[in-house]
């Protein structure tokens, strides 16, 4: 991937992450009064500032993503064999489903939450990776459930920690989410177009 490319990718980014969190944050403040900063009255102020955490959000994730392509490199490097990088990344990330249920669980945070929320991000999760399959090849599904479940995971940890708030944890994670999976289901699109144009320029007759 180029530096032209990679400057889309982050900014695009970063706006779909201020686009879903001004979305998920507005809709959630007209279902709760008291999420939000002076309340439905400052209505304008509070999207705005839902958009710069957005851009924060977007900015973050992709930290995530490169720091992910960057550990799938070396853990191939390591194993050699795919496969053994994909079994333990699967495993990992069912460790991770139920390891966010237990910890929502020890922290009380409700009678449902501490088993939704890792059932719904899962399933989620999945569905981004059956997305990338039908585009790509059956070989990503699960470094794709993988990001899209443990990574997601290990990136809204700030708002898992401490006195848990439910609609701050959710407020983090539908963005962070949305973000990873624009990311994952985008690099192949990305790769494709650089490795066309690249054949298209050494193909190219030097006059």
């Amino acid at each position: 991937m180029n530096l032209k490319r990679w400057f889309f990718l982050f900014w695009t980014c970063m706006a779909v992450g201020a686009v879903v969190t001004v979305v998920s944050g507005s809709i959630m403040q007209w279902t709760d009064q008291s999420f939000g900063f002076m309340g439905l009255e400052a209505a304008g102020f509070n999207a705005f500032m839902m958009a710069m955490v957005g851009l924060l959000i977007g900015a973050f994730s992709q930290m995530g993503f490169f720091a992910y392509l960057t550990l799938n490199y070396i853990a191939l490097s390591i194993f050699r064999k795919s496969y053994l990088w994909n079994a333990l990344q699967g495993y990992t990330t069912l460790f991770a489903v139920f390891g966010l249920g237990y910890m929502l669980y020890e922290q009380r945070t409700n009678e449902w939450f501490f088993w939704v929320l890792p059932l719904a991000l899962l399933i989620c999760s999945l569905g981004v990776a059956y997305v990338k399959v039908k585009q790509t090849k059956p070989s990503a599904f699960v470094p794709t459930a993988f990001l899209m479940f443990f990574v997601t995971f290990v990136e809204a940890w700030p708002a898992l920690q401490g006195d848990t708030n439910i609609s701050a944890i959710v407020f983090m994670i539908i963005p962070l989410f949305v973000c990873n999976a624009y990311q994952i289901l985008m690099l192949h699109r990305l790769l494709q177009k650089n490795t066309t144009t690249d054949s298209a320029t050494s193909a190219k007759p030097v006059a």
